[in-house]
């Protein structure tokens, strides 16, 4: 058992409150953007950038600061990032305009980026291999959740209040987080820190950013916009220069041999590959429920919820599993049963029942808890515990650029099928030009007009590339177990052990 006895166990709430913070405010925003756009006169390239500079400053400093909490201390850097992540929720709510609100949500990016990783980093440091399964159970239960929470609170919020009102909300959470976190978490860190690799950081951060960039934009501008290219292809050149140098240079900020060992590889791909298909449920869903089906923000939240609640329970089951058998088996099994899930959504129509919807969502959603948590805890169980923040980093940035790709490669494939079967002939230039643009605003176009035939082919257009989407998801799903169930070991040849791991003073600040 751990020297932190019980107390291990608040600790472990603490930092769910920390995580919960990130989950709620990734989807809170969303059920806002067409309150702000009229409240703060937000463009549509602002509304983006709103959306946009907390994307991408997340996913350009998530390495540097997995490597940083290793070096500074893993509870003052979640301490930093949750003062971080409240202080900007709070100039947010008194924003005056989109670009103060642009850079506060900036601001949050930094936050999140340091809560991310290091949430997860500290858990090896409270938990013995034995009980490290629940515990990341519960760390992914507290992630899934606050993803309903956000269109669900944010709904009720601006049903009431102004829009200032989803940022202020950010507030006593974190505050209770940090009040929590004080008192609950012990101090770790690298008791042999190496030093600053400012060369790594800096490629990693600009190389990620303008990378993730490219993809964000790909969707809207085409794949073969210049913009588009020359993001695309100056990260990955930015990235490539970043993995030689950290080859070469003595003190590396990460260790990419990592991905020589099978479990860490292949438990990163199943999470990158649950990341993929998890988004893409919780991208296309909403837009399912609330443009063809007619529900607001607030019902859409609510009606998420047999996905959340699927998670909710598949994560500690597989977590459970894992520890009598070894995670190859919850893991594949996880893939493979949210894979047939998403195959059983593939089949939904315009007018299928809710009750077939909430069914399949929930089996995907057991499945992914079932198999995530498994694929984390094998990730986890790899990395010495010195350096944990920084491995730990490593494979959530593979998950958050997977997870970014998911979104743009979907979203395309989502629009070429649309626009491939909607019918607009005989409609007048500016109804066509808004049907095409999305179902939402076909949607708006019909009613306008009394036009229930293009309605009716908006609609069944929109569900022909659901169903070709989440067959996509479907396919990665089942790809990925497959080569989990034929190339992961079922359980570590022996636990990685580094000098000092042992030593008292890995639990800096115990007292």
């Amino acid at each position: 058992m751990s020297a932190l006895g019980a107390k291990r166990w608040w600790a472990l709430v603490a930092i769910v409150l920390s995580i919960l913070t990130v989950g709620f405010d990734s989807t809170i925003l969303n059920v806002a953007l067409p309150t702000l756009a009229t409240s703060i006169n937000a463009s549509t390239d602002q509304l983006q950038w709103i959306v946009d500079a907390y994307v991408l400053v997340f996913a350009g400093l998530l390495l540097p600061m997995g490597g940083f909490g290793d070096r500074y201390g893993r509870k003052r850097l979640l301490l930093i990032g949750l003062a971080l992540f409240g202080g900007a929720s709070i100039l947010a709510v008194f924003a005056g305009n989109a670009g103060q609100l642009v850079a506060a949500r900036a601001v949050m990016g930094i936050g999140a980026s340091i809560l991310t990783p290091v949430s997860i980093a500290i858990l090896p440091v409270l938990f013995e291999p034995e009980e490290r399964g629940k515990a990341i159970a519960a760390l992914t239960m507290g992630m899934g959740i606050g993803l309903p929470l956000g269109p669900i609170i944010g709904g009720i919020l601006l049903r009431h209040y102004w829009w200032g009102s989803i940022f202020l909300v950010n507030v006593p959470v974190a505050l209770i987080a940090m009040i929590a976190v004080a008192i609950l978490v012990p101090e770790s860190k690298d008791p042999n820190p190496s030093r600053i690799d400012l060369p790594g950081a800096l490629l990693s951060t600009f190389g990620l950013s303008i990378f993730v960039y490219g993809v964000i934009e790909a969707p809207s501008r085409g794949w073969t916009d210049g913009l588009v290219i020359a993001a695309l292809v100056g990260g990955l050149l930015l990235l490539t220069v970043f993995v030689l140098v950290e080859r070469r240079v003595t003190a590396p900020m990460i260790d990419l041999h990592l991905f020589a060992r099978r479990r860490f590889a292949l438990g990163t791909a199943a999470g990158t590959i649950s990341s993929f298909f998890l988004i893409g449920m919780l991208f296309i869903t909403p837009l399912f429920l609330q443009a063809v089906r007619g529900s607001d923000a607030l019902g859409v939240g609510l009606r998420l919820l047999p996905l959340i609640g699927g998670l909710f329970f598949g994560a500690p089951i597989g977590a459970r599993i894992s520890g009598k058998i070894g995670t190859k088996v919850p893991v594949a099994a996880g893939l493979l049963l949210a894979g047939a899930a998403l195959v059983l959504g593939s089949t939904t129509h315009v007018d299928s029942s809710y009750g077939f919807i909430a069914t399949w969502l929930a089996v995907a959603g057991f499945g992914t808890g079932f198999g995530l948590a498994p694929a984390m805890d094998t990730v986890i169980g790899e990395l010495p515990r010195e350096r944990a923040g920084s491995g730990t980093a490593l494979t959530m940035t593979v998950r958050q650029v997977g997870g970014a790709l998911g979104v743009a490669l979907l979203g395309s494939i989502l629009s070429a099928v649309y626009l491939h079967r909607l019918d607009t002939t005989g409609r007048p230039a500016p109804a066509v030009d808004a049907a095409k643009d999305s179902v939402a605003g076909a949607m708006a176009v019909a009613q306008k007009l009394g036009d229930a035939a293009l309605a009716r082919s908006a609609a069944d257009s929109f569900v022909h590339g659901m169903s070709v989407v989440l067959l996509v998801c479907a396919g990665f799903a089942l790809v990925g177990a497959v080569l989990v169930a034929t190339l992961m070991p079922g359980r570590p040849v022996a636990q990685p052990v580094t000098d000092g791991e042992e030593s008292e003073h890995e639990f800096a600040g115990l007292a």
